[in-house]
């Protein structure tokens, strides 16, 4: 996997080829995620969609060098206003359309509040310290300590251990139980797609009633029921096909705000 070098070390990342008048697709991991993890998803959704897709382990993930610092309340923050528009310029990518899942789809709101996206595609998104994602960390913490979780990380981390115990202190923190992003996305002007499970034990549909309330420009949101915190792999072609059609007809960041509701 070829690597780039940013200010707080390499970054793995990876490029399938496309379109190149396009908007770019840069895909942003979830917490404990890297690139190998999104499986088939990036390749389908290049494919569908044409254009050049760009998909990278943030540090301390995958094959990326290790992450500079514990992790704390601003981390997301930190990544979606220091490391990403660092890594989009040494990239040459501007205007992207980001997808992100989960913490990657917290990165993305938040990168688009303050730096120039084509559009954001927000899979299972996380604007506060909900009780049901903190329950969820909880039995992961314990799926860990039982051993299956572990194996499944370590086949994709060079120190999976450290991906986790970072990951899962910082969710189950006191410090962070008062994590909120609502307020800081009101500078949020271009095309969220908003996407998330009726089943995902990480959170419920009041994340994309919050991103609802924040974001300044138009708003998409596709429901999937019996659907967990994966629907990007769960439900490929219900999450490919809905991002194809935004793709095509959400309106630039110039048009009114509106809301509408994708029926898979």
């Amino acid at each position: 996997m070829p690597t780039i070098e940013i200010s707080r070390g390499p970054v793995e990342y990876t490029v399938l080829e496309g379109n190149s008048e396009a908007a770019p697709l840069v895909l942003l991991h979830e917490g404990l995620g890297c690139i190998a993890m999104w499986r088939r998803f990036p390749a389908r959704l290049a494919a569908a969609t044409g254009r050049r897709t760009v998909v990278f382990s943030r540090h301390g993930h995958g094959g990326s060098g290790p992450a500079p610092r514990e992790r704390t309340p601003r981390s997301l923050h930190e990544e979606a206003q220091e490391v990403l528009p660092e890594l989009l310029a040494r990239l040459a990518i501007h205007r992207p359309v980001l997808v992100g899942h989960s913490e990657g789809a917290s990165i993305a709101l938040l990168h688009a509040a303050a730096h120039p996206v084509e559009a954001v595609v927000a899979v299972a998104p996380h604007l506060f310290a909900e009780p049901q994602t903190l329950r969820g960390v909880a039995a992961a913490r314990e799926a860990h300590a039982s051993g299956p979780l572990a194996k499944e990380l370590a086949f994709y981390h060079r120190d999976p251990l450290t991906v986790f115990r970072r990951w899962s202190g910082l969710w189950l923190s006191e410090a962070f139980r008062c994590w909120d992003i609502e307020g800081d996305l009101a500078g949020t002007t271009a095309p969220v797609l908003l996407v998330q499970g009726d089943r995902d034990p990480y959170g419920t549909f009041a994340h994309l009633d919050a991103a609802e309330r924040a974001l300044g420009g138009p708003v998409q949101r596709l429901e999937l029921a019996g659907c967990g915190h994966t629907p990007h792999l769960e439900r490929p072609d219900d999450v490919v096909d809905a991002v194809q059609t935004f793709l095509a007809t959400a309106p630039g960041p110039a048009g009114q705000p509106s809301r509408q509701e994708i029926r898979p």
